[in-house]
Parts: structure tokens; sequence; C-alpha cells
């Protein structure tokens, strides 16, 4: 899928072990830009290159067809201004779902419609491999938790002082899911 983004070109690709070499900076920066900017995704401010790279580094590494996989939203310079994952569930009751991960957006990319593209090629992708059940968590009462209704997930409830904001403030913790296929 190619849309315009800025007056350029944006594809969606599915990231294979080779990408690492070709973007794994844009990633690291990607994974930057979306903490900087107050993105609960498991880091803090104080995220530094070698934590940010090994971070992606293992992303890569655990990319499996079917069980792992990661979009990449790519301008037509090779530039990555989009990432999200899912993860199947490894349990033998659970192999049915799987949790999606880090949907992330680059702050000169946000507001055109990129996430939902990300979320529905991810949602194609999950149920491809045999997938009925999406879930995912998120801040409550962040941009994300207001999306992900509007994508047809549902809201479960929250956890209060779940996980930290990327300054360190306690936050809850929406959850929400998606029957994507019958199991």
């Amino acid at each position: 899928m190619v849309k315009r983004i800025d007056g350029e070109m944006v594809e969606i690709v599915k990231a294979v072990a080779d990408h690492q070499a070709i973007h794994i900076e844009d990633l690291v920066e990607l994974l930057r830009d979306s903490v900087a900017s107050g993105a609960s995704v498991g880091f803090l401010e104080n995220l530094g290159v070698d934590e940010n790279g090994t971070y992606w580094r293992s992303v890569f590494r655990d990319l499996r067809p079917g069980e792992r996989v990661m979009l990449l939203a790519r301008t037509e310079a090779g530039r990555v201004v989009g990432a999200v994952q899912f993860e199947r569930s490894s349990k033998p009751n659970g192999r049915h779902r799987a949790e999606v991960m880090r949907l992330l957006v680059h702050t000169s990319a946000r507001g055109q419609g990129l996430a939902r593209r990300l979320m529905l090629e991810i949602e194609r992708q999950a149920i491809n491999a045999g997938v009925s059940l999406l879930v995912l968590d998120t801040e409550a009462g962040s941009v994300a938790d207001l999306l992900y209704p509007k994508l047809g997930f549902v809201r479960v409830g929250e956890i209060p002082n779940y996980a930290c904001s990327p300054d360190g403030a306690f936050c809850p913790t929406a959850y929400y899911y998606k029957q994507v296929g019958t199991p």
C-alpha cells in the first residue's frame, strides 16, 4: 500500500532481517522521537542510543513469519517514519491470539493517517497468519487511546499506575482487544 505524506510516497513493508542494516538508524531515531514526544512505549526519556539500538536488534533477531512480525512505513527516499509489531502467543492455549506492540509514527509524519494504515496492515498480516484475536495496551488518555476504538478495538478497562510515562511519572494503562476472525 502506497500513499503520499507531505508530498512523498510512503509504503508499508514487512521487515525482514536484511532491513536491520539499512534501517537501524531510522528506527533508533523513530523510537527516540516517540519517547521524546511522550509516547509511553516501555522506555524512559533518558533512552540512550545503545539501549535503543539493542532493542531494535533484538526485534530483528526475533522476527519469525506469522509469529513476530514488524511493519515499517518507509518514504520513497527509504526513511522509516513509522512501525508496528505483533507477536503471537507462544502458549499452546493461546495460539489464536497476538499482541500488537509499539505503534510508532515519527512526529514529522503524524496527523496524516499513517497510524491507521499501519494498524490495518498489521491486522491483515495477523489474519493471514491465522490469528483471530488481537490484544494491546496503551497509556490511558493518550492519543493512541483515542485511536484504537476508531479501528474497532474494544476497551476492556485500565489499571492505574501500571507503567511510567517517559518522564518517569506513573500513568494508567488501558487494555483493548479486537476479534478479527473465528478461533
